[in-house]
């Protein structure tokens, strides 16, 4: 773990409301899941998930059941509700990935209620500044870091202590923001420094959009170059959303560690459009 990592554990450890008392001590009490995909980031080596839009709990399972690290369920494109998100938190759980999820918006209220069912990790879009960042951490992490409101689970999941979840969330959560657009590149130093913030997600294809070019330009690259490097300043886990294998390879090369690979919808769109080809003797 980083030397920021065992700052935070050591302030944490003496500072128990409960007393001071071991780490393992604190997730027993906790009743809290370790995220592994947030300590594989943290020595610093690549982390591969994929994206969740259909709306589907079997999918989502069948999709955790192949050995990525975690599942995004996309709530800003995909076709989610709330119920439905709770259900596939818990089916990505028995097949071993890590639940995550992509908010609709940088909105309070449902960030913190979709850590309240289950997601180990919320990626936030549309951040553009430090004070977007700030709103972000504010809705994750609980006082004295953030704001989140605390209160008692309808389910055992998270934790039969709220006062040790509190303790153990703050470290254990994993808060990604979005970098997709020309403004957000340019104070992307500035927004990953925001104490409270993990890392980010870079969005590719609303980052060209918002450049006026196309994905995969010398500018385009060079953007998304600089997001990389202001992360490595700040002591930060660069992440990308990508749709293609090579895509990812070449990212991750290039040193982003949060990747996503592709998403449910176009896997299976792709292997029916496979099938059929095959079937049509094409």
């Amino acid at each position: 773990m980083t030397g920021a990592g065992v700052l935070r554990w050591s302030t944490l450890l003496g500072a128990g409301r409960r007393g001071i008392y071991s780490w393992q001590e604190l997730y027993r009490r906790a009743g809290m899941r370790t995220n592994t995909v947030k300590r594989k980031l943290q020595r610093g080596e690549p982390s591969i998930g994929a994206e969740a839009g259909l709306g589907s709990v079997l999918a989502a399972e069948a999709m955790s059941r192949v050995g990525f690290d975690y599942i995004v369920l996309d709530m800003q494109h995909g076709a989610w509700t709330e119920e439905s998100v709770m259900y596939a938190f818990r089916s990505i759980a028995l097949g071993k990935a890590l639940p995550m999820a992509r908010v609709r918006s940088n909105d309070f209220g449902l960030i913190g209620r979709l850590l309240d069912i289950g997601a180990m990790g919320v990626i936030v879009p549309l951040v553009n500044s430090v004070e977007d960042a700030e709103k972000a951490v504010l809705a994750a992490r609980y006082p004295p870091l953030g704001g989140r409101s605390g209160g008692n689970f309808g389910t055992g999941f998270l934790s039969d202590d709220p006062d040790a979840y509190q303790e153990a969330a703050n470290e254990e959560i994993f808060l990604a923001v979005q970098i997709e657009s020309a403004p957000a590149v340019e104070s992307a130093e500035a927004i990953m420094a925001v104490e409270g913030i993990d890392g980010c997600w870079i969005g590719p294809g609303d980052l060209s959009a918002s450049m006026g070019t196309t994905p995969g330009t010398p500018e385009h690259t060079a953007a998304i170059r600089s997001v990389i490097a202001a992360c490595h300043k700040t002591g930060k886990i660069p992440g990308i959303s990508l749709g293609e294998v090579e895509l990812a390879r070449f990212w991750i090369d290039e040193g982003c560690r949060f990747v996503t690979c592709g998403d449910d919808g176009s896997w299976m769109a792709a292997g029916a459009r496979a099938a059929l080809a095959g079937a049509r003797g094409e």
